[in-house]
């Protein structure tokens, strides 16, 4: 394999969909760690969700989302790095739906339906990337 060979398939072409959906995926994820964090108690009381819960995950959106910005600003995106980014979106999506059968949390209805609405949101993005990482 030549070296012009091995840094095609390193990386992505940038496509429209790969890009927007990195783009969409970073900033949606910069609001959300954000909010997470620093409303995590009015949120928690809201949502029945604990405290910690909704503040370590806002924390760990952080560096997440700062890859994202990574990938999406790049003029061809790492496929590693955008593989896995979409394994990192499809287990937090899988972890959130299945932290709501593990007891360890009781919310009520609405924050049900928002660890449900995000874990789709998530997943939706996880399909966009894969997508657009075909496609490149």
């Amino acid at each position: 394999m030549t070296a012009t060979a091995a840094a095609t398939t390193a990386s992505a072409r940038r496509t429209p969909l790969l890009t927007r959906a990195l783009q969409i995926d970073a900033v949606l994820g910069g609001g959300f760690a954000v909010i997470l964090t620093a409303a995590a108690t009015p949120l928690a009381g809201l949502l029945d969700l604990p405290v910690p819960l909704l503040r370590w995950a806002g924390i760990a959106l952080l560096p997440l989302t700062a890859f994202i910005a990574y990938l999406a600003t790049r003029p061809a995106p790492p496929k590693r790095g955008v593989q896995a980014l979409i394994a990192v979106n499809v287990l937090w999506a899988v972890d959130s739906i299945g932290l709501l059968f593990t007891g360890w949390v009781d919310p009520n209805p609405l924050g049900v339906a928002f660890v449900v609405a995000q874990a789709l949101l998530v997943f939706a993005l996880a399909e966009f990337q894969y997508m657009g990482l075909r496609r490149s």
